[in-house]
């Protein structure tokens, strides 16, 4: 998610919502002791765009660009994906900004370059880039303890919460678990600093700042942290600070700035056969870690940015060249698993920056990182050696987005790609079929055992409470029991009977990231009926980790 997830990068990998990483270390440098606020500077390549007014935007004079533009809409097709769209820039120019395919599926209206997607995880490359301008303005310093800035703030450990950096919060080596806590910020009404005070609740899954864990929680903190300096909120300074001054017109960081703004995609779940139509979901709560919505033409000029090492096409700076040197320097190592290296056989190391992950591919380093909204999967790739970049936003939930990427930098690193989208193709058939399998598995009934609950169903009513997430209720809705996790509005189910104390979870409403799943009733030694396990399987959202006790235990029915 991401969703990151991000949650785009993991769920290839071995899922976020970035990917590509890369390595070839960069020595950190101390920042320039110079204002963020813009500075002349010497003179370097300018990004050279089309009119603005022109839908799409081909280069022909790059050779690779005719052959990538027709793989692109093949891959499409194939992939059975609504629409997408793709920017690439080399050596300072767009060579291709264009966008294939419909907004929405079974409609004809079609995506441009300057249709808005969500970009997701992406974004925490625009809140390492935030942090970077105030500590050029001496306001804070990357190694700030975040108890400096929030002094309430507080995590599973007392050592923790008392060391825990600024820099901490922007590589994921909090000690929390991949997606850990994302479940508080998804659909609750719970502001940024609501969240983060629940943390405490949040228990570790690795050992701080040895262990990777894709943190969105840690990306919440960093937000509040920049609004405790600037007295901003997330929102308002990277529009000020960043997409202003980059001329992002079109970029929105709301759902809620959608309609106004126009030119949008509709978000699609996608099935092994199938490609659905679902609402936008609103992710304000989270923007810190997932809130931009861009289009590839908008996004071309971010990738720029970064390659120029924080100049504009003003020849004013954004940041200095040592900032983005400290954001492209390993944090963490992440591992490079048999399996990985077998997919990636020249990549010998991968990290994670800040807010970008790191890797070495073919010899040069990549900088890259993905995106997992509700519907919409998307990708930015770096090659800053060869002054390449390349973005992919979708109106799906595939992995095309990370294959046209490795296939497209292939063509220009050395013009022999291997078939990175029909190996995509087949491996996203394959783990579609895996996660509806998956499913069955949890939801599959013990053998031979009774459909009848072991307990009157009234036994089975209350509330509970989960000092992480706040109450769930369960009730009888014309003789049959429904569950409602009462943070979330949209998260209620019908209980379905399955075997002894477990039932069947079917949602009222349609989600991306989740199906059906199983609730299990837990009794005390008296058997009364005192907790409630749930078994959600998707790779995103972690209802394990409420633990819902029984606030009030309820009269035995006779």
């Amino acid at each position: 998610m991401a969703k990151v997830t991000c949650n785009f990068w993991f769920t290839v990998c071995a899922l976020v919502c970035f990917v590509g990483f890369s390595t070839h270390r960069v020595l950190p440098q101390e920042p320039e002791k110079k204002s963020a606020e813009l500075v002349k500077t010497e003179e370097v390549k300018v990004l050279t765009v089309p009119s603005p007014s022109e839908p799409q935007w081909l280069d022909g004079s790059v050779p690779e660009v005719s052959a990538i533009d027709t793989a692109i809409e093949a891959a499409r097709s194939q992939w059975q994906v609504p629409g997408l769209a793709v920017a690439i820039v080399k050596d300072g120019k767009l060579v291709l900004s264009k966008g294939y395919g419909t907004k929405t599926i079974g409609q004809s209206e079609p995506v441009d370059r300057h249709t808005l997607f969500a970009i997701a995880s992406n974004s925490k490359s625009f809140t390492a880039a935030a942090i970077a301008i105030l500590v050029e303005e001496g306001k804070l310093k990357w190694t700030d303890k975040v108890r400096n800035h929030l002094p309430w703030f507080e995590m599973y450990d007392a050592a923790v919460s008392h060391d825990l950096r600024i820099k901490d919060l922007l590589c994921h080596r909090s000690g929390l678990g991949t997606f850990s806590g994302d479940l508080l910020w998804y659909g609750t009404p719970y502001s940024p600093q609501e969240i983060l005070m629940r943390l405490r609740h949040l228990p570790p899954e690795g050992t701080f700042r040895a262990d990777y864990g894709y943190s969105n929680v840690m990306y919440l903190a960093a937000g509040e942290v920049i609004r405790s300096v600037t007295g901003k909120t997330w929102q308002e300074f990277v529009v000020e600070r960043i997409l202003r001054p980059l001329e992002m017109r079109r970029s929105v960081v709301s759902v809620r700035d959608l309609v106004t703004t126009g030119n949008y995609a509709t978000p699609h779940k996608s099935f092994e056969d199938r490609s659905e139509p679902i609402p936008w979901v609103n992710w304000d709560t989270m923007a810190a870690a997932g809130g931009i919505i861009s289009s590839v033409d908008d996004m071309s000029k971010w990738m720029q940015l970064q390659l120029s090492r924080g100049v504009l096409p003003s020849q004013q700076r954004l940041f200095s060249e040592g900032s983005s040197l400290e954001m492209w320097e390993a944090q963490i190592p992440l591992r490079v698993s048999p399996g990985y290296s077998q997919r990636f056989p020249s990549t010998h190391f991968r990290a994670y920056g800040l807010g970008w992950a790191l890797s070495d591919y073919k010899g040069v380093k990549i900088v890259a990182h993905g995106g997992g909204y509700d519907g919409m999967y998307s990708q930015t790739m770096l090659i800053p050696e060869k002054q390449l970049g390349v973005v992919v936003l979708t109106n799906s939930m595939t992995g095309i987005s990370e294959a046209l990427c490795y296939d497209i930098v292939d063509r220009f690193l050395d013009g022999q790609p291997r078939p990175w989208l029909q190996e995509g193709f087949e491996q996203f058939k394959k783990s579609r079929v895996a996660f509806r399998e998956r499913i069955d598995r949890a939801i599959k009934p013990v053998a031979e055992a009774a459909h009848a609950p072991n307990h009157p169903l009234q036994d089975y009513t209350g509330k509970f409470l989960c000092p992480l997430y706040g109450e769930a209720e369960v009730k009888l809705d014309d003789g049959k029991l429904v569950l409602a996790l009462l943070p979330n509005p949209d998260l209620v189910a019908d209980l379905t009977p399955l075997h002894y104390d477990t039932f069947l979870i079917r949602w009222r409403n349609k989600f991306a990231w989740f199906e059906e799943g199983t609730a299990h009733f837990v009794a005390n030694a008296k058997g009364e009926l005192v907790e409630i396990e749930l078994d959600v399987p998707n790779d995103d959202l972690w209802f394990h980790e409420l633990k819902l006790k029984r606030i009030a235990v309820p009269v035995t029915s006779k």
